[in-house]
Formats: structure tokens, sequence, C-alpha cells
């Protein structure tokens, strides 16, 4: 799995709060980034309801 953060992202950290070991945020980007490459698959789930819930729609996931 592989995701990225569009640049619709309102920089809420709602994403960064739910799974911290996957997102945080850019203080430069004023948006979240993914510390990823390929997520690790122990945080699939959580990636994907992060998806879910983020308003601005603005996580992106390409399944492998």
């Amino acid at each position: 799995m592989k995701v990225t953060i569009t640049s619709q992202c309102m920089g809420d950290r709602n994403c960064n709060n739910l799974c911290p070991d996957v997102f945080e945020y850019d203080e430069d980007q004023l948006k979240s980034i993914v510390k990823f490459d390929t997520i690790p698959e122990k945080y699939e789930d959580v990636v994907r309801q992060a998806a879910r819930e983020c308003g601005a729609e603005a996580i992106e996931i390409v399944e492998d």
C-alpha cells in the first residue's frame, strides 16, 4: 500500500492523531506528510480509517 497526501489537506491533523506512526505534520508545507514510501502491513487498517475520516478527502491510497 502506498499513501499520498494531496494539496487538499486542511492541516487539521486528524490523521496525525489517529496514526502518528505513519503521519506527521510538516510545519513548512502546512500539511500532513506520510513517513513511509510503502505502508507497513500492521498500519494498513488504521491508514484506511484515516482516509475514510479525512474531511478534506486528502489521503489517497494505492493498494499494491
